[in-house]
């Protein structure tokens, strides 16, 4: 197996995946809608998704670390293909909440692929693989929304068994082509070494280790602020600027471009440079002043030029953090730390929504809009300040790769 055939492999796997979550998106309140769900119910919707993946990622991913990354995308994917059809099918809410459960307890697929990158790549070559999987989660959600958009003329299911068809075309490819990184010779080494158990108490008890737990708190923070500013933005454009959601989605689209180019092109060079800490670092600043500064745009080209940094930061993030992450345990247990900051992501999509929102109602009632994105902005700023402070302390020292599977440091 070739050097580059691995990373070219899981690109392809992550891009069909994230291409069929993306479709079913932007219908799923129009979907929900047709069974008269309230708007309550529909956030509960949204957010049944992400809650049921912060349940379910970590313990996938310390799965896959006992038995293997190829058996548990199998089954992740599996798991996909299955609430997809299901919500094809729905006949009432209830069914929908089943599909968008059963998909998000099995969505590991991401955090699983990272940990594939992390066994076939060297310390050196690590953000360069994991942004490739950020490139391809990128290409995924800015083409899948167009997509599902265009079939759903034909009806709301039609989106849904599109999907289907896509996670079962990656179910073959990943039985038929994708070869298990972790080796029978690897995994027998592996097997000599304590394994971390796979229990709530255990992946709590990560989360105070001395180097791990701040980047797991730093992959929270930064996912809450983000968060905050992709829940309020879409009404911001059209209060403050009059954008109707043809044209939100075209500057989304914008930001989605920026960010995947961050991570596929821009970060292995950036990796060469810069050691990671130095990268957070630059990066969590820039991003804090940035959300700072959006909602005071007074045009949407000055709009455009603020949101270029939010872009670009997120992407560094997005990849730096699970790099590091990668080296800052024992190989035994890479699979269930990115699950972790997997499920840790996906907690900001659950509170980030009404968060942002409550803050967006509260201060836009009193001081309009404008100081009404600001407030959200101001959070994420605060936020991730602090986590700034942190990285200065840390900023000249790389810790050595940490080989304490139990966590108990």
């Amino acid at each position: 197996m070739t050097k580059n055939k691995p990373l070219s492999s899981i690109f392809l796997v992550v891009f069909i995946d994230l291409l069929g979550f993306s479709l079913i998106l932007p219908l799923l309140p129009y979907l929900a809608k047709s069974f008269s769900a309230s708007e309550f119910q529909i956030g509960l919707l949204v957010a049944s998704y992400a809650l049921a993946q912060f349940i379910g990622a970590p313990f996938l991913g310390r799965l896959s670390d006992r038995f293997g990354r190829r058996p548990i995308l199998l089954i992740s994917i599996a798991g996909n293909a299955i609430g997809f059809f299901l919500l094809g099918i729905a006949q009432n809410l209830e069914m929908l909440f089943l599909s968008r459960i059963l998909a998000g307890f099995t969505a590991a697929n991401i955090s699983v692929a990272q940990a594939y990158i992390s066994d076939v790549t060297d310390a050196q070559s690590r953000a360069r693989g994991l942004g490739l999987i950020g490139a391809a989660f990128g290409l995924g959600f800015i083409l899948g929304p167009a997509i599902g958009g265009a079939l759903s003329q034909f009806g709301y299911a039609y989106p849904a068994f599109a999907a289907t068809g896509l996670s079962a075309l990656n179910f073959l490819l990943v039985f038929s082509w994708l070869k298990e990184s972790l080796t029978p010779e690897r995994r027998q080494a592996l097997n000599h070494q304590q394994r971390p158990p796979i229990t709530l108490k255990a992946m709590l008890e990560t989360l105070r280790r001395p180097y791990v737990g701040p980047l797991l708190h730093t992959r929270f923070f930064f996912g809450l602020a983000f968060s905050l500013f992709q829940t309020i933005f879409s009404l911001y454009a059209l209060e403050r600027f009059n954008l109707q959601a043809r044209d939100t989605g075209y500057i989304l689209a914008y930001v989605g471009v920026i960010s995947v180019l961050t991570q596929g092109v821009f970060i292995g060079k950036l990796t060469r440079k810069f050691n990671e800490i130095q990268l957070m670092f630059v990066a969590i600043l820039t991003m804090a002043f940035s959300l700072l500064a959006w909602g005071f745009a007074p045009s949407v080209p000055v709009l455009l030029i603020t949101l270029l940094p939010i872009a670009m930061s997120g992407g560094i993030l997005n990849t730096v953090i699970n790099s590091a992450l990668s080296k800052s345990v024992a190989p035994i247990e890479t699979g269930g730390i990115l699950g972790l900051s997997a499920s840790l992501e996906s907690l900001t999509r659950v509170i980030a929504p009404s968060l942002g929102t409550l803050l967006l109602q509260i201060t836009s009632q009193s001081y309009g809009v404008f100081i009404g994105t600001a407030v959200p902005g101001l959070a994420a700023f605060v936020l991730l300040i602090w986590l700034g402070s942190y990285f200065w302390r840390m900023i000249y020292r790389v810790p050595p790769v940490v080989h304490s599977p139990s966590g108990m440091d």
